[in-house]
């Protein structure tokens, strides 16, 4: 015990010499530094997914292969897409497109696709859909490997406005994903643009879209221009059966609104 109560004295001594000898000048650089920290508000804890595919805890899950239960058709009544035996949600065609029931506005956006195994058709015929957000902002699905089309409207493009920095597709039949960061337009109250909606993009984990400027609703036909809409709209997976069969599958559907 007296060993004891001796090293503690030693500690305490050695701990005060050194307090006496700090350095002021160095004191008044921590205390300059201390100006620009910030401690709050201090970020909510988020539990992230165990890959980079799994949904993190703070997540809306919008399919997750047992239900539909999120989606609807555009007119309102039950989506026309099949769940098979494994999970997947697939394209019906001639079914119709299917849009959330829920509306979004700026979000984060996790998807998994596939195009068909079996190559049919070519150029915009090879495994079409898209993804829209805000139900007019296209991000496009499509068969993209070894399948020349208009680079405007390969996957990955925002269709018919934003070439994609790279072709990242996998082969036909294989699972794809979309990792996006949306940032959804401000209109003014009297309906004119303030600021442009925006899109960043990662097509299995390489980046393809780096925060473009979107030019307004997508426009198969003329140039793309802006319509004020509401700050929350639907997210909408396209049915584009109306040219040839085109049964992409999904899965892994997840968003977190911004």
């Amino acid at each position: 015990m007296k060993k004891k109560l001796i090293a503690l004295l030693v500690c305490m001594a050695v701990t005060q010499s050194l307090i006496a000898q700090k350095d002021p000048k160095q004191d008044s650089i921590f205390r300059e530094a201390a100006k620009t920290e910030e401690w709050k508000p201090v970020p909510v804890k988020v539990t992230p997914g165990q890959t980079n595919s799994d949904a993190p805890s703070d997540a809306i899950i919008l399919f997750n292969g047992t239900d539909t239960k999120s989606w609807q058709k555009t007119d309102g009544t039950e989506p026309g897409w099949k769940i098979d035996a494994q999970g997947v949600l697939n394209v019906v065609k001639g079914s119709g497109s299917i849009q959330t029931k829920e509306a979004f506005g700026s979000c984060q956006l996790h998807i998994e696709w596939k195009s068909p195994a079996e190559i049919a058709g070519e150029g915009q015929t090879r495994g079409n859909s898209g993804v829209y957000l805000m139900g007019r902002y296209e991000l496009q699905i499509l068969d993209a490997y070894n399948n020349p089309t208009y680079v405007n409207g390969q996957a990955g493009s925002i269709y018919k406005q934003h070439i994609p920095l790279v072709n990242a597709a996998k082969k036909p039949g294989e699972w794809q994903s979309y990792d996006v960061v949306f940032t959804a337009p401000v209109f003014s109250a009297n309906g004119a643009l303030q600021d442009s909606a925006r899109f960043t993009v990662f097509h299995n984990g390489v980046l393809i879209q780096n925060n473009v400027k979107v030019k307004g609703n997508v426009e198969w036909i003329g140039l793309p221009s802006y319509k004020a809409h509401k700050s929350k709209e639907q997210l909408m997976l396209q049915d584009h059966g109306f040219d040839g069969g085109n049964p992409v599958a999904f899965r892994n559907i997840w968003i977190r609104p911004l």
